[in-house]
């Protein structure tokens, strides 16, 4: 294993007595918070402008709206939203507005839309149907993207963070007084970088408030929603605070809402053993087609992997800069190739790519994994990006997360037997949101039930790497009204990607029809080394 750079006592000392002073005994914000009213407001805020639309990109408009900061004080401090429409295509059968939230937290929702005739067969890609018939608004929630997009790291602490070496056999990839240190100039950096009052606005209630500001800013009585992944959390908060304002609902790639507003140590288990799952999927598939089909491991894939990952922390690969400066250069150790081999297992239709890597990296290549490395979603244990800072943020505002260590060195225990590959990715990873500076004690804290609200159609994978399909099941429950489809196979998020799906949710956003409960829709037999193509919608 190759160990740490080294960095002296006296450059992190001052940061960790501070981080366990934090975590030993003072409050993070859980004890005593209260919930709010259905509005959380004690006064309406007044009825917002119509919004002025700018021309911003082929077929796109852009307009900014001004929202309250905090709306029990809604004629306090405005924060401006970046919002962005994309026209039906089909004016004269126009529906509405579909407004949509693509998840993170942190995807900046404009940049989705911005990139949306890229994105046809990835998940939460629009049918064309559904683009005919309503104008398509991404709001990017406060905090998020254009709408003052949260920052706690300067450039250089990124750099550096970005070159610090893991161990993928130490629980958080470094000592636990380096993940202290971190913790604690992560969260000095956010406190620096914004008001404590910001950060403590940024939770899921205020970003439903401010969807209904949009609505309203639009001129529609109701609104119809998609939401994937973090945006099956903003749906549900929407329809229990403004129900009659809800047309429809799919939420796609579903987070337990109970268990993302309560102790969040749980929560990071069940997506670790998640993510467990869908790695021993991958392992699964390459051993029932044999040698001869998938060559890793010459079917023992498990035993390959183990002495890869192994090899590479002993030995990091040496990886030539790519020509004309497409791809930088480096090396590859272990704790890379565990966090690309994480991430390409989460998704069956990247099986092909993530063996061919592998076995590249085995016979001293590693360059297809390096990569892979820099071009794939890390989230949502910690890394060194600025996607993190926000959904980050965006967490703590949320989470009720314990303070004291003890509690973090259990959870990191529980996770490294639970999920003995991708548990020690996961463990520590809740340690910023411990010793976060703006706890937010206003925020709604009831089961998101949307009573009086339509049935909302929720979306589930069978073996989602982030959410897993019990939590789809727990929605189902907590929701007043709901109907559960589930898609068979791999991958995280189902609409855009596979037809069944697609038809149900083009049906339940176009025409308010739903299929049975309990519908499953078949997918494609996973493979470890054949393309697979998206199914057509």
């Amino acid at each position: 294993m190759i160990q740490l750079r080294p960095r002296t006592a006296a450059k992190y000392g001052a940061a960790f007595a501070a981080a366990l002073v934090v975590l030993a005994g003072c409050s993070s914000g859980v004890s005593g918070l209260r919930s709010t009213s259905a509005t959380g407001a004690s006064a309406p805020a007044p009825s917002p402008d119509p919004l002025t639309w700018s021309t911003c990109g082929k077929d796109l408009e852009c307009a900014t709206i001004k929202v309250p900061e905090e709306y029990t004080d809604p004629e306090g401090a405005q924060i401006p939203l970046a919002v962005m429409r994309h026209r039906a295509t089909d004016p004269a059968q126009r529906i509405g507005s579909l407004i949509f939230n693509p998840g993170g937290p942190g995807v900046a929702a404009t940049e989705t839309l911005r990139n949306l005739p890229k994105t046809a067969g990835t998940p939460g890609a629009f049918s064309p149907a559904v683009l005919a018939r309503f104008d398509v608004i991404a709001m990017d929630p406060r905090g998020v993207g254009q709408s003052q997009a949260v920052r706690c790291l300067t450039d250089q602490q990124r750099a550096d963070a970005a070159g610090t070496s893991f161990d993928p056999a130490v629980p958080g990839g470094k000592p636990l007084p380096r993940l202290l240190a971190d913790a604690a100039a992560f969260t000095d950096g956010c406190a620096k970088h914004q008001s404590k009052k910001f950060l403590a606005s940024l939770s899921t209630d205020n970003v439903a408030r401010d969807i209904d500001r949009v609505r309203a800013a639009l001129g529609e009585k109701k609104i119809t929603y998609y939401g994937l992944s973090y945006g099956t959390v903003v749906g549900p908060m929407y329809a229990t605070l403004f129900p009659h304002r809800v047309r429809q609902m799919v939420l796609d790639a579903p987070v337990d809402t109970n268990q993302w507003f309560g102790n969040s140590l749980p929560f990071q288990n069940d997506v670790a053993v998640a993510s467990e799952r869908t790695l021993n999927a991958w392992f699964k598939t390459c051993r029932a087609e044999g040698a001869a089909v998938c060559p890793f491991g010459a079917g023992d894939p498990e035993a390959a992997f183990d002495t890869l990952i192994d090899t590479l922390e002993a030995k990091p690969l040496k990886i030539a800069p790519a020509q004309e400066g497409a791809t930088p250069g480096g090396e590859l150790d272990g704790a890379m190739a565990l966090e690309t081999t994480r991430a390409l297992a989460g998704d069956q239709n990247t099986w092909p790519l993530l063996t061919s890597a592998l076995l590249a990296a085995q016979k001293g290549n590693g360059a297809p994994l390096h990569t892979l490395w820099n071009s794939v979603t890390v989230s949502p244990f910690p890394v060194p990006t600025a996607m993190f800072e926000t959904h980050t943020a965006v967490r703590c505002a949320d989470w009720q997360t314990p303070a004291g260590i003890a509690a973090h060195k259990a959870a990191a225990t529980k996770a490294v037997a639970e999920a003995k590959r991708i548990g020690t990715r996961a463990a520590y990873s809740a340690l910023n949101c411990a010793r976060w500076p703006a706890p937010n004690k206003d925020r709604v804290t009831k089961p998101l039930t949307g009573a009086g609200a339509p049935p909302a159609l929720v979306v589930a994978g069978r073996l989602d790497p982030v959410t897993p399909h019990h939590w789809a099941e727990n929605m189902t429950r907590t929701l007043d009204s709901a109907v559960l489809l589930t898609r068979e196979g791999v991958g995280h998020g189902s609409y855009g990607i596979n037809s069944c799906v697609n038809k149900a949710a083009d049906a339940t956003l176009l025409r308010g029809t739903h299929p049975a409960d309990g519908t499953v829709c078949k997918t494609d037999t996973p493979a470890t080394t054949r393309p697979l193509v998206p199914a057509r919608r």
